[in-house]
């Protein structure tokens, strides 16, 4: 279950920032979790209608690298779904994989979206809830709340973390300057780094 700092928060901008993402340490461990978020859950990945229509349009160019039950599934309901929650998710297959993840030869689960990015067939790296991922993001009429998913698949991530000194507001600096600008994720950091200094 998630924990969260609900009574004090960080106020960036027009967001509201659990201090979860300043006090967590989290670095993604690839070789242990074997990209298990893209597999365990029983809903897609949150995308917007925009990101629906990128994924539409690339989806001929990622199709060799995704199960053939994928393929199916995208061949019938296309590419995503509306929810139990209302939400706009992706589509997923055999109860457990969204319909983009594909699989090394050693078993690691991969998103064939990033790594067509990664190979330069398409423009488009993933959809930013992916990318955002463990932060999940709730949009309100007046803010953003930015919040940590804590999940026991990710507890690898939490002790590499640790052990290297980062906390979830560095691991994630990419995916928040894409989502937020540079001067937001500057002013996370000052944020974070005067919080922590307490």
């Amino acid at each position: 279950m998630q924990e969260d700092n609900t009574e004090i928060m960080l106020q960036i901008q027009d967001a509201l920032v659990s201090l979860d993402v300043a006090e967590r340490y989290f670095l993604c461990d690839l070789a242990k979790c074997k990209g298990e978020c893209c597999i365990e859950g029983d809903a897609g990945a949150p995308i917007t209608p925009d990101e629906q229509k990128i994924l539409e349009d690339v989806v001929e160019k990622v199709w060799d690298d995704l199960l053939p039950s994928a393929r199916e599934r995208i061949a019938e309901k296309g590419v995503a779904y509306i929810d139990e929650e209302g939400d706009l998710v992706t589509q997923i297959v055999d109860g457990k994989n969204c319909v983009f993840t594909t699989y090394g030869p050693d078993g690691m689960c991969l998103c064939a979206i990033e790594k067509a990015y990664r190979e330069g067939k398409i423009g488009f790296r993933k959809p930013i809830s992916c990318h955002l991922y463990p932060l999940r993001l709730t949009e309100y009429p007046t803010f953003t709340a930015v919040n940590y998913h804590r999940w026991k698949i990710c507890k690898c991530a939490e002790v590499l973390g640790r052990a290297k000194g980062v906390r979830l507001y560095q691991a994630l600096r990419e995916p928040l300057i894409a989502r937020f600008g540079q001067a937001w994720y500057d002013e996370l950091v000052e944020a974070c780094e005067a919080y922590l200094a307490q």
